[in-house]
């Protein structure tokens, strides 16, 4: 057994098992406060089975498809920031590539009618990757080339991305209503979901999501490419000194996670649903959650399949909430609760390894 707890990857897991439940007690502490202050919300216990089932106990086989559309871009934006912490960097910048990503999905889908409609989704999705993919260049070139913190490069370039796309929106507006986008002429398939879980629920993209997450973690852990991005990462000048391209790999990491970033925008702007741009603009949410599922899931791409599933479920529990009496700002307060407590994993983790070194010296 000691072992097994010594194992660095049982002891990740376990921080982040342990960031999950110190966040769910203070969510469950809040609940009660809130049931003590407010007559309507008087059942505690109840809403933290509906937060702790995703609201599925309400919603059902609809609420699971949901769930499902949920993961999707959360999902991509982790993989997304989880590749560039892999490699050394913190891509902040994944709201504004999943908005370049998503217009340049939904303006194609819309303009590109020469293309067949069949296979019209499929351009899409690679037009929301390369312009995903050249926003974050820029932030890797700057890096790369005159040292400019990553971090500030990609929150700069979060406005310029979202105000660009607010301007843009008359090149595609709806004849309707002219100060949002019309909906994509073509999206992505729905595989039968939708005679499953029901009418904008899942669509392929759920598939897509996770297929490039395992594609994500062979090429990290099981390439040589992959290697030396990380190398790059764990300390530049020798990777320098080995010979490894240090300005082209950090080049290519920012590259490749703001193209991650670009195809979860498509797959929220081309989906079965119809959400559309708007002249309100703000920076895409997804982007931030793709933070916290991140570090959630340890940067590992497998982690994040898991860490994105649990933020999505909370995010399904939400709506549900107001059944018990409770705001669904619960949900987010104890999402940044765990967020926090992950941040902390490493203390976990020596904590953890302090005792299990304790139990071996007494026995």
């Amino acid at each position: 057994m000691k072992a097994f707890l010594a194992k660095p990857t049982v002891q990740k897991i376990v921080a982040a098992l342990l960031s999950i439940f110190f966040g769910l007690i203070f969510g469950f502490l809040i609940l009660l406060v809130a049931s003590l202050l407010r007559e309507k919300a008087s059942y505690p216990f109840d809403a933290f089975y509906t937060i702790f089932t995703g609201g599925l106990r309400y919603t059902g086989l609809r609420g699971f498809g949901i769930i499902l559309r949920f993961i999707s871009p959360i999902l991509l934006t982790g993989l997304s920031v989880g590749f560039a912490f892999k490699t050394g960097l913190f891509n902040i910048g994944a709201s504004g590539q999943f908005v370049a990503g998503g217009f340049t999905a939904a303006y194609i889908a819309i303009k590109w009618t020469f293309i067949p409609l069949e296979y019209l989704w499929i351009v899409a999705l690679l037009g929301a990757v390369l312009v995903g993919g050249i926003v974050g260049m820029i932030s890797g070139l700057l890096k790369a080339y005159r040292n400019v913190n990553e971090v500030i490069s990609s929150i700069m370039l979060n406005y310029i991305a979202m105000i660009t796309v607010s301007n843009l929106i008359s090149v595609i507006k709806d004849a309707n209503n002219p100060s949002r986008t019309q909906p994509p002429l073509a999206r992505i398939p729905t595989l039968g979901l939708d005679k499953i879980f029901g009418s904008n629920t899942a669509d392929m993209g759920i598939f897509i999501a996770i297929a490039v997450a395992l594609l994500i973690y062979v090429v990290l852990e099981k390439t040589t490419f992959g290697y030396e991005l990380k190398a790059c990462g764990y300390n530049r000048n020798a990777a320098r000194y080995a010979g490894i391209n240090d300005r082209l790999g950090i080049t290519l990491s920012m590259t490749i996670a703001g193209a991650l970033s670009g195809l979860g925008g498509a797959l929220v702007y081309i989906s079965a649903i119809t959400k559309v741009f708007d002249s309100l603009l703000v920076l895409a949410p997804e982007g931030f959650d793709g933070i916290s599922v991140a570090l959630l899931g340890m940067s590992n791409p497998l982690g994040i399949i898991f860490s994105a599933s649990f933020i999505a479920i909370l995010k399904g529990a939400g709506p549900s909430l107001a059944r018990s009496g409770f705001n669904d700002e619960v949900v987010k307060i104890m999402t940044a609760v765990i967020i926090y407590a992950s941040a902390f994993s490493l203390i976990f983790r020596e904590k953890l390894g302090a005792l299990i070194n304790r139990k071996g010296t007494k026995s």
